[in-house]
């Protein structure tokens, strides 16, 4: 039907249903302008391709005063050119098979979609059309069926082409397009493709990155959804693992050298080595080339299977940036009789052969074009036409120049991955029509049980047999069937190798199978990859190097997580694997080693019998005991003497036991401290002092007692004097015989009442309060041990690298009550003792106790602070070295005097020495007690003489 007859019926259509006035007119309001393959004659089916044969559409001036036409395409592309003969090959092959569709004869419309989504869309609607005017909703023709459209190239025109496809629900089979997006079977519902899901390359290239242990990453995507989608999916998987993205880069889908100079200056100054690509060669190719241009090396790319192994960004000098790469291939086939197809073509078949010809050799099939060229040529050189112009022309193609000699992508049949896809797109519609074609009346799919027919069918109903199709490719034996839409995900992993010539070679060194269990999906071989700049070992991406154990992660304000600090473990806390989040702390027996990577147990401290401190402790207790035991040796042997017999031995002897006694608890202190060593200490030491402390009370209570008597005595016998003086001095100067003195007998009575010599305490009385004193402090020790004993106890917040065994008192309240009992009878035996200093007979037995009670208090004031500023087991020795010196002091204070005249001067061991005299006051010499008795005597005497006379 020509254009204008079908015009005409379309204004009567609208006419007929009121949607446009009588008036009204029928208007073709643009042209498209596409170049491609048609061959529909004489055929029973159509198969439909689209394919991205130029690289992008011719740029345009602009200019809107005058009628718009389609623009042009422009920078041809043998990769894809390649694709579409693969196409008319498939095609050919299945017309010549007699198992496969041997009563339909294929026919095809090819488009080239130019890698743009306004030609893409062109070129669909004019299929669906069936002539070069597109008018939507509409086929006009008589010619055979359209089957199915193979194509349309990228994901972004598969998009564009699928929502238009989906409205008429009409069968599209991709080779190529890979977006995830397209998966939605709601806005795609007639998509399908024989190339895996990028889902499934996205979980590849993270696994890949997780598997080498990159963490720092670099993304670039092409400004399309093929890129987008791709690049979301793993920065999604990676970013979930702790992988950071660096930078994120988008590649432009028109040239704009702004944007690719600060995509090269991104990657210039990234300090990811690792960059991962989703992107088109076509996109890619002009990064390529500025990069090559700024020199940049040392990056590992990681490919999409979009440019894994194109050769159009293999440009000389490309293996110092892409050497190392490693990308994701589809499934890669041989296809016998292709290459032969390939070098058989005609290049006068059409105009796209012609501009494939005449790109590939530089030169022009057309005559008239070659001869102006020539003649421009000429007039450029020397201003004349040169004498070879008039013959054949320079750049003339002969049409016989030979495909095989050339090294071109074109012809390179070694990597047919897309190329593979392709074909098995061709021949999964094939064999769609081919179960069509033989469906056996009655029990068809549809309705009634009925089968579609061949030459007029819906294209509904060929999307059912396509949808279910299975089949086997031929050669390579291979299963193909539609899992919604989708074929199962299989890569194979592919290094960039290049030789010392500089050419490249694709090495396969893994596989990843998306349908396998998750920890067998991918295989690969580390051993075989070359890396960037020929070095064998994996690089490292990584924002900050790896927490040695010992140390934690600390985020840095405002950066990814992948750029950290690494601190170290505090005192106490260890961390033992790599990049710790946290470090661990220590149990309470145990602490950090220097590394801090491993908890070691606390040194154990206690003052030890070995140890020279302790030993030295030990000598000097056992010193003291000794020399105790020896003044008591000194006492016993001279048990019968005055000097002992003086003011109780019996005090005497269990003042030099309690000594022995604490000692000898001195040493109970060293050692690993134990519950009933810390109860034997304790008791031991608070009993030996009340022993001790008592025994001084009870002799120094003596010692008062006879200080105030003497003293009153000598007060008495001086007032006495004093009166029979002044008696005589008066009888004397009056002269009178008369006179008579009568406080004679008055005298007579102090000195027989108030006589020193009887004491009013006796030995019982100061065995009772030593006794008495003693058997509280035992009772409150009995008290303290049943209720709430002292016992052992591990200290490990003293300090933190030890656990110090010590003594816990059990009860504060008792520790403080029992030897504040003690300093009670400290305080209560040195007032005492003070008190009788000046009661003195040969060995001052009052200022012995009165220095060995300052001596005592001057140990324990001085203990407490170095107690307190002291830790572990210093304290201990502190303790002891106390317990030690107040007792020497004591010891030394008290019994060198009688030692002292017990063995260097026994001739003053005597009764008149011995007995006790207080201090005069008015400076005049001491005396005895008797001695003061008889001078009382003599006063009295004298005055009765003066009477007498």
């Amino acid at each position: 039907m020509e254009i204008g007859s079908f015009l005409l019926g379309l204004c009567v259509f609208f006419h007929f249903y009121g949607s446009v006035s009588a008036e009204a007119t029928c208007k073709l309001k643009a042209k498209f302008n596409l170049s491609g393959y048609k061959n529909v004659e004489k055929k029973k089916v159509v198969i439909g391709g689209m394919f991205p044969v130029h690289k992008r559409i011719a740029s345009t001036d602009g200019n809107t005063s005058r009628l718009p036409v389609s623009s042009g395409c422009e920078g041809f592309n043998f990769r894809t050119f390649r694709w579409t003969q693969t196409m008319l090959f498939a095609i050919n092959e299945i017309n010549d098979r007699k198992d496969l569709l041997p009563n339909t004869n294929l026919g095809y419309v090819i488009y080239d979609s130019c890698f743009t989504i306004s030609k893409a869309v062109e070129g669909t609607l004019t299929y669906l059309t069936g002539q070069d005017e597109a008018v939507p909703n509409y086929r006009c023709g008589t010619g055979a069926p359209l089957a199915a459209l193979v194509g349309a190239g990228g994901s972004d025109l598969s998009i564009a082409t699928a929502r238009i496809l989906g409205l008429y629900h009409f069968p599209q089979v991709s080779y190529c397009s890979t977006c995830s997006a397209l998966e939605s079977k709601f806005q795609f519902p007639t998509f399908l493709r024989t190339i895996p899901n990028d889902k499934h390359q996205s979980t590849a290239i993270a696994q890949l990155v997780l598997h080498f242990g990159w963490t720092w990453v670099g993304t670039i995507a092409a400004d399309d959804d093929y890129g987008k989608y791709g690049i979301k999916d793993f920065k999604e998987q990676v970013e979930e693992a702790g992988v950071c993205i660096s930078f994120s880069e988008t590649l432009p889908k028109v040239s704009s050298p702004e944007a690719i100079q600060r995509i090269v200056q991104t990657v210039v100054e990234a300090t990811a080595k690792i960059i991962v690509v989703f992107s088109s060669d076509v996109d890619l190719s002009p990064l390529i080339t500025e990069l090559l241009r700024h020199n940049v090396t040392n990056r590992t790319w990681i490919a999409s299977e979009a440019w894994v192994t194109s050769a159009l960004i293999n440009e000389p000098g490309v293996s110092s940036l892409l050497g190392g790469t490693i990308g994701f291939g589809v499934k890669r086939a041989e296809i016998p009789g292709l290459e032969r197809h390939l070098l058989d073509l005609d290049p006068y078949d059409d105009p796209l052969t012609e501009e494939f010809w005449e790109t590939l050799f530089n030169c022009t099939l057309d005559y008239g074009r070659a001869l102006k060229l020539a003649k421009q040529m000429a007039m450029e050189v020397n201003g004349t036409l040169a004498r070879a112009v008039r013959g054949v022309p320079n750049g003339l193609c002969t049409g016989s120049e030979s495909l095989a000699q050339l090294n071109n992508t074109y012809t390179d049949v070694s990597q047919l991955r897309i190329t593979y896809s392709v074909y098995k797109a061709v021949y999964a519609v094939a064999h769609a029509l081919h179960n069509l074609e033989h469906c056996v009346e009655g029990q068809g799919p549809f309705n009634g049980n009925d089968c579609a027919n061949i030459t007029n069918f819906e294209p509904w109903q060929l999307m059912y047999y396509l949808k279910n199709v299975h089949y086997k490719v031929p050669n390579t034996g291979e299963e193909v069937f539609f899992n919604e839409g989708d074929v199962e995900g299989f890569y194979d992993i592919i290094n960039w190798q290049f030789n010392h010539n500089g050419e490249i070679s694709y090495v396969t060194v893994g596989h990843y199978n998306a349908s396998a269990a998750p920890e067998d999906r991918m295989t690969i071989m580390n051993d075989s990859i070359v890396w960037n700049n020929d070095i064998l070992k994996p690089p490292r991406s990584v924002c900050s190097e790896n927490c040695r154990p010992g140390t934690r992660k600390g985020i840095r304000q405002g950066e990814p997580v992948c750029c950290f600090d690494c601190i170290p473990c505090a005192d106490g806390e260890i961390s033992n694997v790599t990049d710790a989040r946290e470090c661990i702390l220590c149990s309470e027996d145990d602490w950090s080693n220097e590394a801090h990577d491993a908890c070691i147990p606390k040194i154990i401290e206690f003052l030890d019998f070995g140890e020279p401190l302790g030993i030295t402790l030990i000598a000097i207790s056992a010193f003291g005991a000794l020399v105790t035991i020896a003044v008591g040796v000194v006492l016993v042997v001279n048990i019968g003497t005055p000097l002992v017999k003086a003011n109780d031995a019996l005090l005497s002897f269990s003042l030099l036991f309690s000594l022995v006694v604490t000692f000898l608890c001195s040493i109970v202190f060293l050692g690993e401290p134990q519950d009933w060593s810390c109860m034997t200490s304790q008791v031991a030491l608070a009993l030996g002092f009340a022993l001790c402390l008592s025994s001084i009370m009870g002799k120094a209570a003596v010692l008062m007692l006879r200080a105030q008597a003497l003293k009153a005595v000598r007060a008495k016998s001086k007032a006495a004097a004093k009166a029979a003086k002044a008696a005589a001095e008066a009888a004397a100067n009056s002269g009178n015989p008369d006179v008579i003195v009568t406080n004679t007998n008055n005298n007579n009575n102090v000195n027989i009442n108030d006589n020193p010599e009887v004491d009013t305490l006796t030995c019982g009385h100061q065995r009772a309060i030593a006794a008495v004193a003693t058997l509280i402090q035992a009772i409150a020790c009995t008290v303290w041990l049943i209720i709430l004993p002292p016992h052992r106890v591990k200290n490990t917040s003293a300090q933190n690298i030890k656990i110090i065994l010590e003594c816990d008192e059990g009860s504060v309240v008792f520790i403080c009550c029992i030897f504040a009992y003690d300093i009670l009878l400290a305080l209560v035996a040195f007032i005492f003792a003070f008190i009788s200093r000046k009661l003195e007979d040969h060995i001052s037995e009052g200022k012995s106790m009165t220095f060995g009670m300052l001596v005592f208090f001057i140990v324990w004031i001085s203990f407490v602070p170095a107690y307190l500023s002291t830790r572990g087991k210093f304290m201990v020795a502190v303790q002891i070295f106390a317990i030690l010196a107040s007792s020497f002091g004591l010891l030394t204070c008290i019994f060198l005097p009688k030692c002292y005249v017990l063995l260097v001067k026994p001739e003053r061991n005597t009764e008149e020495v011995m007995r006790p005299r207080t201090k005069p006051r008015d400076g005049s010499s001491t005396g005895t007690s008797a001695s003061l008795a008889t001078t009382a005597t003599e006063v009295t005497t004298t005055a009765s003489t003066s009477i007498d006379d």
